[in-house]
Formats: C-alpha cells, sequence, structure tokens
C-alpha cells in the first residue's frame, strides 16, 4: 500500500469511526428507558465503586466542569438515584453518595448495555473482539 492509499484508508476509519459512534448512541437512546445518558450511568458507576465522592472529583474523573456535574448531579437527586451527605472530614463540604435506588437502576442500565454491546458486537469472534481491543488500546495510547 503506497502513501496515498494509506491515506485514503484511514481518512475511511474516520468517517467509520463517526458512523459507528452515531450509531451506537442511537441504540442507546432507541433502547434507553431510563431517561439518562452515559454519562449519568458514568456517574452512578463512579460513586458505586468508590463510594461517596466530592463532586470536583466526579468533575475530574469524567472529565466535565463542577457546573456539569451540577446539572447531572440535580437531575439524579431529584429522581432519588444519589443524594447529597456531609464529608465527614470537612463538615462545611459535601459530598455526593449513590441510594439503593440508584444501585437498583445500575443494576438495569448494565443489563441494557449488555443487551446493546451483544448486539452490535455479537457477530464478533473472540479473535475478532481481541484484534479490536488491542488496534483501539494502541490508538488511545498514541
Amino acid at each position: 500500500m503506497n502513501n496515498k492509499e494509506k491515506e485514503h484508508s484511514i481518512s475511511s476509519l474516520f468517517e467509520i469511526a463517526a458512523a459507528l459512534e452515531r450509531k451506537w448512541a442511537n441504540e442507546w437512546n432507541s433502547h434507553n428507558n431510563m431517561g439518562l445518558s452515559k454519562t449519568h450511568i458514568l456517574l452512578l458507576d463512579l460513586l458505586e465503586s468508590n463510594g461517596p465522592v466530592r463532586p470536583s472529583d466526579l468533575a475530574e474523573k469524567l472529565h466535565v466542569t463542577t457546573g456539569g456535574v451540577t446539572v447531572l448531579t440535580t437531575k439524579l437527586i431529584n429522581a432519588g438515584y444519589i443524594k447529597k451527605t456531609k464529608n465527614a472530614a470537612d463538615r462545611r463540604a459535601y459530598q455526593i453518595e449513590i441510594t439503593d435506588e440508584g444501585i437498583e437502576l445500575l443494576d438495569n442500565a448494565y443489563a441494557h448495555i449488555e443487551l446493546m454491546v451483544q448486539r452490535m458486537f455479537g457477530m464478533l469472534t473472540e479473535d475478532e473482539v481481541d484484534t479490536l481491543r488491542k488496534i483501539f488500546s494502541k490508538l488511545l495510547l498514541g
């Protein structure tokens, strides 16, 4: 493959990646009866994994602003999936904690994600999945 052909192939990868991202987003949205974004689910997952977390730490882990965390958490607090609690070390500060309802919602989200992943990747062999994982990892590491 010469440089021109390689350039064209790489260019088409961008188009494919963008199309896959749209397909995955549409897949999530079309089967998402929870009314929450992927970021809401990531936030709940972080809280379940890490326990109570300060909003600034959530912002850092989710790669959003603290204002973005406020928007995300307001919806989850109003729905009863998370709650604000006082920080034991600093009574002036608060942290965000997942509720039992949030854990139940997260379990439902995991089931939804598992079905979605099966629909999107189920036709691939184990070797193909492993190859994709290696390629994506290599691209992320640059």
